[in-house]
């Protein structure tokens, strides 16, 4: 039965799973970055709201990320009380374990809040180890 309660936009939030493609360039290798600047999650302490751009920047293999399911999953944190550095870990896992990239990293830049900013990077071990 359809919730008539929950506006179109919630309902569709509700129901987000992450939609991948077949890579139509898999031989190849090349960038797709992304930048999200209006990611939202609560503090799991206060439960005042984050503000965050979540960066991402993956070499597909097989398969890529469909933009508004991405979208729409982002969008599932925002009633979320999760930690800046679990929700970026999590983001990270996630995309990882979906699409099997031959590289990502997951930045989540966050706003400050009580004067002070918080940047979460996680990336792929080959990119870890050169830095």
């Amino acid at each position: 039965m359809v919730n008539f309660l929950m506006r179109y936009g919630e309902r569709s939030i509700k129901a987000a799973k992450l939609e991948l493609w077949n890579n139509p360039y898999s031989k190849r290798d090349y960038d797709i970055n992304i930048h999200f600047p209006e990611f939202t999650c609560l503090c799991p302490r206060s439960g005042y709201p984050d503000f965050a751009t979540i960066n991402i920047s993956y070499v597909p293999d097989k398969k890529i990320v469909e933009l508004k399911s991405l979208k729409l999953y982002f969008n599932s944190f925002r009633d979320v009380h999760i930690s800046h550095e679990e929700a970026t870990n999590k983001i990270y896992s996630e995309l990882s374990k979906r699409l099997k990239p031959r590289f990502i990293e997951v930045i989540g830049d966050f706003n400050p809040r009580g004067n002070v900013k918080t940047i979460i990077r996680v990336c792929s071990e080959d990119a870890q180890m050169k830095k």
